[in-house]
């Protein structure tokens, strides 16, 4: 079985990069040891956002949300892709300041951002508590499904030829051949390893797995107009040992709420952890108090793909063959389309709207090259 790409996992990333080696007519081949649009993809709130944090996650957020927005007339309402935009709640002056900031820095950017006072936040969503300081408002933010949008992309790459191997486990992946569990062999110019937080094929990645919960509210129509989220959370996803939880809550176009968010390390279990929900849940009725009236549908938990600098992986290993894109954190759903067209960009000699190289993995040095 021979073919140009292949691809080792069917979440939103390893889709985005099926659809985009597809629609450039490659042969395509994706290997998913589970289901398609399942673990981590299964596990992400859905928020579609710019981010500031360094200049590497700036260029590529920005990038991959323009890339949303382009493919939004073509997905399907079930995707759910809606331009909510995001608040970032400030609750006293000091983290005002940072509003100011944070809002000169989109500015610069070419990003447009509208910064809100007290009054306007309370007019703009009631729901939040009193006595808040004020807000940034990102309107072009948006927020979707991210395994509905995982299998679009999917659905295309197969309708423009690519294959799903479905319930298959990849041995091993070195030098353009893929062995599979059961004998079977696959052959393939390129191989990109786009499988979450399962390094077991590269035990040696730098990536680290962050538990977090998730909890889904019964359906309460007109409660929430934004994706909502204290600026605090910055803070929150900067951890990198330290168990944390902070107020982001997002609203479903049924009228549920998606409410996160926490990060937990060094816990493999995926079991919900009591204490630590809770605690995330104390932290969204301190900013939204209303929250406590409205009734639980259903809580989960899963990992985010983690590496020590907050960039994830993308590009060439010292095997020519073999390409990854991993390591994305809580900005898996966000950057897959640019993850997908960086990689397309250099497997096939293309011009690229960002440079490649600060996600390229040899930043970490050892067994990657660039």
């Amino acid at each position: 079985m021979d073919y140009d790409i292949a691809i080792i996992g069917a979440g939103i990333v390893g889709c985005a990069c099926a659809r985009e080696f597809a629609l450039a007519g490659k042969r395509v081949a994706v290997v998913e040891r589970d289901r398609p649009d399942g673990a981590t993809t299964a596990a992400g709130m859905g928020h579609v956002v710019v981010l500031q944090d360094s200049p590497a996650q700036l260029a590529l957020s920005r990038y991959s949300c323009s890339l949303w927005r382009e493919l939004a007339p073509e997905f399907p309402p079930a995707v759910e892709y809606e331009a909510r935009g995001t608040l970032w709640i400030a609750a006293d002056d000091e983290e005002l300041a940072e509003i100011h900031a944070k809002h000169a820095g989109y500015a610069a950017a070419g990003i447009r951002s509208v910064v809100m006072n007290a009054r306007e936040l309370a007019a703009a969503e009631p729901n939040l508590r009193s006595g808040l300081a004020g807000a940034l408002l990102v309107p072009q933010d948006a927020v979707v499904l991210p395994p509905v949008a995982a299998s679009y992309f999917l659905d295309e790459a197969l309708k423009h030829g690519a294959v799903l191997l479905e319930r298959q486990s990849v041995l091993q992946a070195e030098k353009g051949v893929l062995r599979l569990h059961g004998g079977a062999e696959l052959c393939a110019e390129a191989i990109i390893l786009a499988a979450g937080t399962d390094t077991s094929l590269l035990p040696w990645l730098p990536i680290q797995e962050r538990k977090g919960h998730l909890l889904l509210t019964a359906p309460c129509p007109g409660f929430l107009a934004h994706q909502v989220v204290e600026l605090g959370y910055l803070k929150s996803a900067h951890q990198l040992a330290q168990d944390s939880v902070a107020f982001n809550v997002q609203p479903r176009r049924n009228g549920q709420l998606l409410v996160g968010s926490s990060r937990q390390y060094g816990n493999e279990d995926p079991a919900i952890d009591q204490p630590i929900l809770d605690a995330m849940l104390e932290r969204a009725y301190s900013y939204m108090p209303a929250l406590r009236q409205v009734a639980t549908a259903r809580t989960w938990t899963g990992f985010r793909a983690a590496t020590p600098d907050k960039l994830p992986l993308i590009g060439p290993t010292e095997d020519p063959s073999l390409f990854l894109a991993a390591g994305f954190e809580g900005l898996g759903i966000t950057s897959a389309p640019a993850a997908a067209c960086l990689l397309a960009d250099h497997i096939l000699r293309r011009p690229s709207a960002i440079p490649l190289e600060p996600y390229l993995p040899a930043r970490f040095g050892g067994k990657e090259i660039a």
